[in-house]
């Protein structure tokens, strides 16, 4: 879709500036491709977009720069910048190398190369805390379970972002590390109580308010112990107002996580979702689904006096308050060229994988195959992935192994399964990936048809007899359904770095010094399988 195209769809102009004309936003979202035009090319792009949208603000009757944002939470789940620009660990990787340093540096790196091309707040980092290993849309983005570890690693991201030259934006209020259904879909409900609230969930956003953090995004999820009508936390007075603002002390900016996403528009029709949010407490409100629609809604809102100017002006307060602090009325255009040399710097490549060689987690080697000593000159790479096992095989390959990448997706067939089994008998070694190979469906409790076709592929290459190491490549909780294979190892993540960190790993060049951030449970939920903090190593 062209941009033209993609702003008549959404807005009914044809060009970004003509988008800044008629609706006078204050700000700008970037998003890839699969929202409508893509906004996040190559930094070049990125920059000249920035100066151009900025130029547009600023030159209206009230110039009043933007705050541009976007979400490059670290990690291969969610980002918008791809290559160039650097890959830093995800979240869940941060919680297993157990550094503040680490984290901080980790943002900074990310905030310097958005600053560089113009975008201004960065929706991250997310604190919440993975108490459910069941969640479909936090898991890896979550620094882990415990509670304490997630705040500090929190504060210390909300610290490098403010270094690297943007707004953090700690994510999502009041939590949503306890849901079992995406808020992408659907509308979930937390049902911890005060006190696990207190005790659970609240932490790292105190964390976050004590480092000054900039912005708090809200989460569409009910949460009756504080507010017993039911109403998505986005939309809810009690959660925004009063427990953020009034109990925590927040006096920053409250955005909205997006309005189109499920969780908002199956409450709430289209001309309402924006008034609600905004009633509650929200300063920003975001993708509403309709354009026109909330903008005149809100707009008919304070002109009848349902919001009153007052509850307006304080939000514009805040919002101009952390443009001044960010320096947009001094001058919001960047250079150019300068983005072009500072995202993806390899200063910032180096530290990347410096990072993530602090995260890589051995959790189980029973055989003690690793690390390989036995030079295995016949390496498979296979399981889920094509860019993952590429990648790793390339990184196996840079050893001196003669490597065969067969990628067998994320539900392999039988046929695909059957193919990896007749490579495996003419290899040294066999690394097979696997990706929430522990899902099970919420409505039998069985496992998922992608979860059961990988534990099938992973029988099938251990019953051969081969040496097979197997990784899991996000959620490091597929060993639960897995307890037959001796070696595996959680990377969480995917990146280069990860894959790159996983082959020293397993050639010993680095030790394996990340623990577990989370608890991985027996599949059978009788206690833990692997506590939180296990983590092997090679020195003992």
């Amino acid at each position: 879709e062209t941009a033209a195209a993609g702003n008549q769809r959404l807005y009914g102009v044809n060009t970004p500036a003509e988008v800044i004309d008629k609706y006078q936003p204050g700000g700008i979202i970037y998003f890839t491709a699969a929202r409508g035009p893509d906004n996040v090319r190559n930094p070049r792009q990125i920059a000249t977009l920035s100066n151009g949208l900025q130029a547009a603000a600023t030159g209206l009757r009230q110039p009043i720069p933007l705050l541009i944002s976007t979400d490059q939470e670290g990690g291969a789940l969610v980002f918008r910048l791809g290559a160039p620009a650097t890959a830093m660990p995800g979240n869940m990787a941060l919680g297993a190398g157990r550094s503040a340093a680490d984290a901080h540096r980790s943002a900074e790196v990310i905030g310097t190369e958005l600053a560089a091309v113009g975008i201004n707040q960065n929706y991250a980092p997310v604190a919440d805390v993975n108490v459910n290993p069941a969640n479909p849309v936090i898991g890896i983005r979550s620094v882990g379970e415990d509670p304490g570890l997630v705040s500090d690693l929190v504060a210390a991201q909300v610290g490098g972002y403010h270094d690297g030259g943007v707004a953090a934006v700690a994510k999502h209020f009041p939590g949503h590390g306890d849901t079992a259904v995406d808020s992408h879909f659907g509308l979930p409900e937390v049902t911890h109580t005060r006190e696990q609230l207190e005790a659970i969930d609240l932490p790292p956003f105190q964390a976050a308010i004590d480092e000054s953090v900039d912005t708090i995004m809200t989460a569409h999820v009910v949460l009756r112990s504080v507010d017993p009508s039911g109403a998505p936390a986005t939309m809810s007075e009690p959660i925004l107002t009063g427990l953020l603002r009034e109990e925590l002390d927040y006096d920053g900016l409250i955005v909205t996580d997006a309005l189109d996403m499920g969780g908002a528009t199956s409450t709430f029709p289209p001309d309402v979702a924006p008034v609600e949010a905004f009633k509650a407490g929200a300063d920003q409100l975001v993708l509403a689904p309709q354009m026109d629609v909330a903008f005149h809604a809100v707009l008919g809102a304070v002109r009848s006096g349902e919001i009153s100017t007052r509850r307006l002006d304080e939000s514009v307060y805040r919002i101009l308050r952390l443009k001044l602090k960010r320096g947009l009325f001094d001058d919001p255009q960047v250079d150019v060229e300068l983005a072009e040399k500072t995202v993806g710097a390899p200063t910032h490549l180096e530290d990347a994988q410096v990072i993530t060689d602090h995260t890589t987690t051995l959790v189980k080697n029973d055989a003690g195959r690793l690390p390989l000593t036995d030079d295995p000159r016949n390496v498979l790479v296979t399981g889920w992935g094509v860019t993952t096992t590429r990648t790793l095989g390339e990184a196996i390959s840079r050893r001196g192994q003669t490597v065969t990448v067969l990628e067998t997706g994320t539900t392999p067939s039988q046929a695909r399964i059957d193919a990896a089994v007749a490579e495996a008998a003419d290899s040294d070694l066999v690394v097979v990936s696997t990706t929430n190979a522990a899902n099970v469906d919420v409505d039998t409790g069985l496992p998922t048809a992608s979860a059961a076709a990988q534990r099938a592929l992973v029988t099938a290459l251990l019953a051969t007899g081969k040496p097979v190491v197997v990784s899991g490549m996000r959620n490091p909780y597929d060993i639960s359904r897995l307890t037959e294979a001796a070696t595996y190892l959680a990377t969480y993540g995917f990146t280069a770095a990860s894959m790159e960190s996983l082959a020293r790993v397993l050639f010993g060049e680095v030790d394996p010094v990340g623990k577990l951030p989370v608890t991985i449970p027996r599949a059978d939920g009788t206690g833990a399988l692997y506590p939180f903090g296990h983590g092997l190593s090679y020195g003992g």
